[in-house]
């Protein structure tokens, strides 16, 4: 059964508003940050598979819009960074790129020797590891195709995908128990008031008028077609970037130089009505992901790789609470961005950002983390991510 669009989209609506109620009625989800579109779109996830397992019915899902949802987020998040919580950030941003490129190493090594001890060949496990975790769905892709020609895995493709939307659900579902235990272990709270990033408190009401919401979606539509237009002159220059990347950017350079130039121009960055547009654009892109996932065809090929991610959970939970949060300086917002990392080192910068987005809510705000954490991930790891899957096959191919 093929669904349109814009039944999509409706169904998509609906999974959050389930999402959304579950962690509203459910201590357990909010004291836990599991994120809304994480616990309303696994939910509907299972209910698609147990459809397809009685009914041999399959529902496949039109994702078209989910991608203009990821760059709507990002752009959301690039319009919320200023320079002065950049310069804040900076140091973090570095120790925090440094710890990433190393696990990146560490991740790959403990699943090429897993697999050589499971009987499987050391690629497999350089796949299970940052090919599909760290880098998600479009580099399992990417990659794939080299690992079946190169590595006589036909399967590829397949052990690819199937990790990264494993890494996708334990990302979402790892991140927030990991900050939560750390504010428990250490008494952790925020050190500043104020609003969120990201969406609002729970139990958190307020008005939001018309004229602030036309204000961020001019703004947000101005910004993308900044950031298209960069992506298109950097291709040229023979740099390829993914469009979201370059609407970061845009949104970046936006709200640190018109604020400045149209001082009397009420600019949306901080505001309500940001945060709101910024929740709504993450919700439905997870929730989406999450629902459209084909449990039936990850049950075939969980075995060995059930096992090789199991572990790398283990690993990123005591990779984060031991090094992560330290070096970040065992503060509130070192544990949000341990919430993040671990998400964004499983799944996907947007499994990140929800991590963080639900431990905020439940705590309170971490401006930085959600400057330094969509950085590292959405740019950054992407490309050291490519060189260690590099040196690595050099090394042991």
């Amino acid at each position: 059964m093929q669904l349109e669009p814009r039944t999509t989209l409706i169904i998509a609506i609906l999974v959050l508003f389930l999402g959304r109620l579950l962690n509203d009625r459910v201590r357990f989800f909010r004291d836990y940050n599991i994120p809304e579109p994480v616990t309303g779109g696994l939910l509907a996830s299972l209910l698609v598979g147990l459809l397809y397992w009685v009914t041999e019915v399959e529902i496949n899902f039109d994702m078209g819009n989910r991608d203009m949802l990821l760059v709507v987020f990002f752009t959301t998040i690039g319009l919320s960074s200023r320079l002065d919580v950049l310069r804040k950030g900076g140091r973090m941003l570095m120790l925090l790129l440094v710890m990433a490129v190393g696990y990146l190493l560490l991740q790959n090594l403990a699943g090429m020797a897993l697999a050589s001890l499971v009987g499987r060949p050391p690629a497999l496990g350089l796949l299970a590891g940052s090919v599909s975790l760290s880098g998600g769905h479009g580099t399992a892709i990417a990659w794939a195709p080299t690992f079946a020609q190169a590595y006589n895995m036909p399967f590829a493709m397949e052990v690819g995908l199937a990790c990264a939307t494993f890494g996708l659900i334990f990302g979402g579902l790892a991140g927030g128990p990991i900050a939560r235990f750390l504010m428990w272990r250490h008494k952790l709270s925020p050190a500043e008031e104020g609003d969120l990033t990201i969406g609002f408190r729970y139990k958190e009401h307020e008005i939001i008028d018309v004229d602030g919401i036309l204000r961020v979606l001019l703004v947000v539509a101005i910004a993308i077609g900044i950031g298209v237009e960069m992506n298109d002159l950097l291709e040229m220059g023979g740099l390829m970037l993914p469009d979201f990347v370059a609407c970061l950017f845009a949104g970046i350079i936006l709200t640190n130089t018109v604020p400045r130039l149209l001082p009397k121009y009420q600019w949306p960055t901080g505001s309500r009505s940001l945060a709101l547009v910024s929740d709504l654009s993450l919700g439905l892109f997870l929730s989406m992901s999450l629902m459209s996932l084909q449990l039936w065809m990850l049950a075939e090929l969980a075995g060995p790789m059930l096992i090789l991610l199991l572990v790398q959970v283990i690993m990123i939970a005591a990779y984060s609470i031991f090094v992560v949060f330290r070096v970040l300086g065992a503060n509130y917002e070192a544990a949000v961005m341990c919430a993040g990392y671990s998400g964004l080192a499983l799944g996907a910068t947007p499994t990140a950002i929800a991590n963080m987005t639900a431990v905020t809510k439940s705590m309170g705000p971490a401006p930085r983390a959600f400057v330094v954490v969509p950085l590292v991930g959405a740019f950054f790891i992407d490309l050291a991510n490519a060189l260690v899957i590099n040196l690595l096959l050099h090394w042991f191919g």
